[in-house]
């Protein structure tokens, strides 16, 4: 059994595609699925599983269309690949409010794309993650997952600097 964060993309988000995460730890049990946990309302999950990630995020996809109808996309790293991506950050943490992590679901080969207006925002796409420093904010940045999804054709879904890290500590912390 190998420990996983899991994410999914557009759950509980505007009243939209609501799932009550009791109701997702049940379905996620269910599924065979180990030691599962959730953290806050927006798709987090730490789960132990045999299978690999494509399996794995096959496995909730289609638990969540049949359970509950939403299509919703889901991205799994190993512990040892979160960490890395925490790492390898490379813009400033000290203002940790307007700092992101998108997440992506397969590596891209790109390492720019044309994005109009960004101001003093900035990004560095890193195989399959892309790292954003938010100078203007998350609310007014144009670095968002859709601008990822639609200009590198992948699925994103992002996580906030403290979210990242507090995934990383439940992860580590025994079972």
């Amino acid at each position: 059994m190998k420990k996983y964060i899991v994410l999914l993309r557009g759950i509980n988000v505007s009243g939209r595609n609501k799932l009550p995460m009791a109701d997702l730890r049940d379905l996620l049990n269910d599924l065979g699925f180990k030691n599962v946990q959730t953290y806050i309302q927006s798709g987090n999950i730490i789960l132990e599983a045999g299978e690999g990630k494509s399996v794995i995020c096959n496995k909730i996809k289609e638990g969540i269309q049949t359970k509950f109808g939403y299509d919703v996309p889901v991205i799994a790293r190993t512990i040892p690949e979160w960490k890395k991506a925490i790492v390898k950050y490379p813009f400033s943490t000290e203002n940790e409010k307007i700092v992101a992590f998108v997440f992506l679901n397969k590596k891209v080969y790109e390492t720019k794309i044309e994005v109009k207006g960004i101001n003093n925002d900035q990004y560095l796409i890193d195989n399959d993650m892309v790292y954003i420093y938010c100078e203007t904010g998350f609310g007014k940045t144009k670095l968002s997952n859709n601008l990822f999804e639609r200009k590198l054709n992948v699925t994103a879904t992002s996580r906030n600097y403290n979210t990242t890290l507090k995934l990383l500590e439940l992860a580590e912390s025994p079972s």
